[in-house]
């Protein structure tokens, strides 16, 4: 019997190391039509999204190298990047 191909999995790099992964590896941050910046941890939300590996440290390197802001071409402000990094610290131990 002939062997079916492989379902092709997506890559996609995280924003903050640079590191090409498995779609799944990693958390969509997106920015919304309205302008919102958030964790998309369903992957399926409306808007702008670029990818990050699920370590609180990559988003750190992502916001510092302002890494979010070329990807969303808008300003993240700091209460946002706060509320990201608490809410990637509160999904990893969950």
């Amino acid at each position: 019997m002939p062997e079916l191909p492989q379902k092709k999995v997506p890559i996609r790099q995280c924003v903050g190391c640079r590191e090409r992964r498995p779609k799944r590896e990693l958390v969509r941050v997106v920015r919304s039509p309205e302008g919102e910046v958030s964790l998309d941890l369903r992957g399926k939300a409306n808007g702008r999204g670029a990818y990050i590996c699920r370590n609180p440290e990559c988003l750190k390197k992502a916001l510092r190298s302002r890494a979010l802001e070329r990807a969303f071409e808008a300003a993240v402000p700091g209460e946002v990047a706060q509320a990201l990094l608490q809410e990637m610290e509160s999904a990893d131990g969950a």
